[in-house]
This record gives structure tokens, sequence and C-alpha cells, in this order.
């Protein structure tokens, strides 16, 4: 089964080296046959020429440059219309998502599950300087999340998830265009009766750059995401439903 990993990246030109080289070399002693793709989402550095400049020794790395309307949704949305692997995880390219990781996450998706699904917050999950204001927002997001849909997965906006190319396709379309996608990809896929089953991850904080979610900015288009898979939930009448074989 190949791996295919979908990383967005805006001005990422001090992270993206060790985030792709490291991410190779655990792919590469793995044995997993991959593709890396990685979304230049317009970015104002020189984040694309250090791209470039990787496919010398990362063979498979794939970029591509998102020129039309940018953010961190428009961008994974580009990379999950372009990826040719069965199955897609999406990381962050920032050193935040950990390679070792993804090699567990594969190597679960090959029992037959749907999705995996990565959650910081239980046993066996790692944080590394969480800032403590997104602690407490992310804890309360996610508990209504709990609370609304009846789920015991407690980590939905975290971005680190891995999805087979059939689950892509039976969740579109994407309306999301910035963060609040990590949350309508997901919700998706467990409304319309796709597996998944979760295994802790590790987080860690960025060492270069600054963050480019805006939490004023996010509360409402988190909320619009909510209410726009809520109605799919208890409206929709499983019309949208995987289709069992």
């Amino acid at each position: 089964m190949k791996l295919s990993v979908v990383i967005p990246a805006y001005n990422e030109a001090l992270s993206i080296t060790e985030t792709l080289e490291n991410l190779y070399q655990r792919l590469t002693e793995a044995n997993i046959p991959h593709e890396i793709v990685v979304v230049n989402d317009n970015s104002k550095d020189n984040t694309l020429e250090v791209l470039e400049n990787l496919q010398k020794t990362i063979p498979s790395l794939v970029i591509y440059t998102n020129k039309g309307r940018n953010g961190f949704g428009y961008a994974v949305r580009y990379g999950l219309e372009k990826f040719n692997g069965d199955c897609v995880a999406i990381m962050m390219a920032d050193l935040s998502d950990a390679p070792e990781d993804l090699v567990v996450f594969y190597n679960k998706m090959l029992e037959g599950h749907d999705c995996v699904f990565g959650t910081r917050w239980s046993k066996g999950g790692k944080v590394y300087d969480y800032p403590r204001h997104k602690l407490f927002l992310n804890r309360l997001f996610n508990n209504i999340v709990r609370l609304l849909f009846g789920i015991k997965y407690n980590d939905v906006t975290n971005a680190f998830k891995l999805y087979k190319k059939e689950t892509i396709e039976g969740v579109k379309p994407f309306i999301s265009p910035h963060f609040n996608l990590t949350v309508e990809i997901p919700l998706k896929a467990i409304i319309r009766g796709y597996s998944y089953t979760v295994l802790p991850n590790s987080w860690t904080n960025r060492k270069h750059g600054v963050s480019n979610l805006k939490i004023r900015e996010m509360g409402s288009r988190y909320f619009f995401i909510l209410m726009y898979c809520l109605i799919e939930k208890f409206f929709a009448r499983g019309d949208f439903n995987k289709q069992w074989d």
C-alpha cells in the first residue's frame, strides 16, 4: 500500500529541511512505499527554493505551488487532489508531528481501518511546549464536539491523521478554507460510517517562525463547520454514507 504524505508549507524555509529529511529517513528505513507531497502555499520567503534543492536528495518529494486562494485548508485540499497513493496522511511542515508516529499509523491501517486518527491527550500521547491559552480552548472545543456527536475521540482538531484514498473521495467535497478542515474531514468520515481507530501521537511546538493559526479569526470558522457537520448528521438521512460492497 503506497503512502502519500501531504504537507502544506507557508514560509517554512527554516523548518522544512529537517522535517522532510527526518520523514524521508523514517519511511525509507521502514520500507514504506511513499511520496511526500509538499504544497507551497504561495510562500513569501525562499521555501520553494529550499524545496527544489531538497528534491536532489529526496527522490520521493513532489512539489506543488498553490497560487490560488491561500490558507491552510486550501493548501491541504490542493494536495488531496494531487496525491496518488493508496492512503494519505496530513502532516505539518514545522516539525510538530513525529515521523515515527506515522510509521505506526501506517502499520495500523494495514489491519483494515479506513482512518487512523491521532490523539495527543490520551495515554501514550505527548505534548511539548503547548501554549496554555491554546490548551484551554482546545480542550473546550473538543469536549463540545464529543458531546454533540456522541463520540469518544477527544482530539478532532489534531491535523495528524491518516486516511485511505477511498475515504477521502467519500467525504468530498470539502468546504473549509483554513484550519477548520482538520475538523471537517474526520467528522464527515465518522458521520458517513467509515471505520476508524485512534492512536496516541506526540506534538512538539515549532522551533522556527510563528504559527499561522489565528485563534480569534478561527472561532467562527470552527463553529460554522461544526454546525455544517451537525446538519448532515441529523438531517441528511444517510444520503452521503459509505457505500458498502
